[in-house]
Parts: structure tokens; C-alpha cells; sequence
């Protein structure tokens, strides 16, 4: 069966950036819903027409993969209103920023926690990818047809390539 658009995929991958330097690898195939949310445009158009057992090598550019960085989207907010437990590397739902936050973060974001000081904890809503052109060596592992409920939820839940919250709004650290 050939990749369509609305069909799910099995995949592995080795991604990198333009260095070479390996940032993921993905041995066992995860599935893909294509003509969802769970894959990038620009990986989901490449996909288009291919079998199991092919391979792609991709080179995107940071406004075909994560975006260019913003640094409009940085944030320094005061170490009191986070819980104790707040680690670097958490992340937190921009709709449900904790009572007390004095940023104007865009609600649509997820915002990772990328250092944590005394008195401010700075608050990043960039991928982690962001400004960062990749390769990808993607191979398809498996393609199926795609069942109503897989379409109707617009995603398997796979979401490697979109930052966003498991559980929308319920104001959890993640």
C-alpha cells in the first residue's frame, strides 16, 4: 500500500542536526496518523507516495520543521508561584500558568522550564528544535489504512513533532 493522506504510518528515524550531531534516535516503528496533527507538513508531504521498506533523507529548515526561535517567547517569572518540586526541563501549559504570573505568555504554548534561580524561573515557549535546521532518515516500517475513530481524533497520540499538552488545561506540570 502507498502512503496516502489519510492513512497511518510505521515509523523508525535518526535525526540530526546539520552538524551530524544525533539528537534522536527511533529504532522500534511508531505509528503516524498523516492528514493529522501527528507529523509536520513538510514530513507528511514528503511521505506522500511511498511504500513500506522505503527510505527518505530530509533536510528541513527551521520554518519547514520546529520554527524559527522567537525570543519573544522567553520568560522570567517569580520562583514563588511554582510548586516546590519545579525541575528544569518541565514543562507547563500556557493556558494554566500558575496564579500569580506576571508575563503575558501566549495560552497556546507549552512552556518549558529551562532554568530555575532563587528568586525567577525563565520560562521558554520555543520547541526545543526551534531555529534548528535537521535531517531526518526517516524509514517506513508499515502502512495501513487509517480507521474512522484514527481520523475523527486527528491524531494516534504519537505527536513527536508538535509540542503540545497531553491534557490541555488542567494546569498540571508535565
Amino acid at each position: 500500500m502507498k502512503i496516502t493522506s489519510q492513512c497511518v504510518v510505521g515509523l523508525t528515524w535518526t535525526l540530526k542536526d546539520t552538524l551530524g550531531e544525533e539528537l534522536d534516535t527511533l529504532d522500534e516503528p511508531v505509528e503516524f496518523l498523516l492528514g493529522g496533527q501527528d507529523l509536520l507538513a513538510s514530513i507528511e508531504q514528503a511521505l506522500l507516495g511511498h511504500a513500506d521498506g522505503d527510505t527518505l533523507e530530509l533536510h528541513l529548515e527551521p520554518e519547514n520543521a520546529f520554527g524559527d526561535y522567537d525570543e519573544n517567547l522567553v520568560f522570567l517569572e517569580a520562583r514563588s508561584i511554582f510548586p516546590a518540586e519545579l525541575e528544569e526541563g518541565m514543562t507547563i501549559d500556557g493556558a494554566a500558568m500558575p496564579p500569580g504570573a506576571a508575563c503575558q505568555a501566549p495560552a497556546e504554548h507549552l512552556y518549558t522550564v529551562t532554568d530555575i534561580y532563587p528568586e525567577h524561573v525563565v520560562l521558554d515557549g520555543n520547541h526545543p528544535l526551534g531555529g534548528i535546521a535537521i535531517r531526518l532518515a526517516l524509514k517506513v516500517e508499515s502502512v495501513r489504512e487509517a480507521t474512522e475513530q484514527e481520523i475523527g481524533r486527528g491524531s494516534l497520540g504519537t505527536g513527536f513533532f508538535r509540542l503540545a499538552s497531553t491534557a490541555p488545561g488542567n494546569g498540571t506540570l508535565h
